[in-house]
């Protein structure tokens, strides 16, 4: 492309969309346990689920994928969808929540950056839960570029959060 554009700054994305087999197991994830928010329902398949009241941070649906299989893990597609926590002691309360529920998580890293907790949903769909660190403490390289990393998140630290 010989024209550059840059995205606005402030730019974010505004939500996501889940083909999804089951809705009211989807339902059970995203609200029951992860402590969404139900906003409206279309019938039995569509519902849209939000934080804090917005109109939807997560449509789900069952228009193309009602009872299917989940999607290949080697196929094009979504990788994860990342939830980002207000704060660390909030990351800390819902891996807290997982492990009460023994939901199976598949891994927690420390990237720099931020800290994440790695689990799937019941269709398989990858999500991350994460934190960000403040931006004045993101590692840097010598150049001053970020230094992003993958190391094993102290869990044992998080959830000493809530004993704070």
């Amino acid at each position: 492309m010989s024209d550059p554009y840059k995205i606005p700054s402030k730019t974010q994305i505004g939500h996501i969309h889940l083909k999804v087999s089951d809705l009211e197991r989807s339902l059970e994830f995203y609200c029951g346990l992860l402590g969404f928010q139900l906003i409206t329902t279309y019938g039995d398949q569509a519902a849209f689920i939000s934080a804090g009241g917005y109109h939807h941070h997560i449509g789900l649906n069952t228009w193309q994928s009602k009872d299917a299989p989940p999607a290949p893990k080697r196929s094009a597609g979504l990788f994860h969808t990342a939830i980002l926590y207000p704060t660390r002691k909030d990351l800390a309360a819902i891996l807290q929540r997982l492990i009460d529920h023994n939901y199976p998580i598949s891994g927690a890293s420390d990237h720099g950056v931020s800290e994440a907790i790695y689990l799937d949903d019941p269709d398989q769909n990858g999500v991350e839960l994460y934190r960000d660190r403040p931006r004045d403490e993101w590692p840097e390289t010598p150049e001053g570029n970020i230094d992003m990393y993958t190391r094993p998140l102290d869990v044992d630290d998080l959830l000493n959060e809530l004993n704070k």
